[in-house]
């Protein structure tokens, strides 16, 4: 039997659902995800693109940096989910946006070196000063 988890915005214009396993969760310290989420830390959770739809709305685009689109909300401005071209089979959520986010525990710590000097979170995680796909 197949993991069946939802997800969306603030102002549920957008919904989505994915059908799969939710891996590699990290914690994401960089500079861009601050910056385009007004979080001092991003949540990711990874899924197999072909698992994943939206099944309200239509979310926004922004293409934050080289080969990189993040869905947004264009109404309430919650983003939602990342794509790479360096990882082309795949689609990374914030788990913020999950229905259910306390199933999702994270894993890892990613872009440490752009990490807040005073943030203190699951010391526990392992880290990596970027991201190793």
């Amino acid at each position: 039997m197949s993991e069946l988890h939802t997800g969306g915005c603030h102002c549920g214009q957008l919904r989505y659902s994915v059908e799969a396993p939710l891996t590699d969760v990290a914690h994401c310290h960089c500079s861009i995800c601050r910056r385009t989420t007004g979080g001092i830390v991003t949540t990711w959770a990874t899924v197999p693109l072909a698992s994943f739809r939206w099944t309200a709305g239509t979310p926004a685009e922004y293409a934050s940096s080289a080969g990189c689109i993040r869905y947004f909300c264009a109404n309430c401005g919650s983003q939602l989910a990342f794509f790479t071209q360096l990882a082309p089979d795949t689609l990374d959520l914030t788990v913020a946006t999950l229905d259910r986010p306390e199933v999702v525990p994270p894993d890892r710590h990613i872009w440490v070196k752009s990490r807040l000097p005073w943030l203190h979170l699951d010391p526990q995680l392992p880290e990596e000063d970027e991201e190793q796909l």
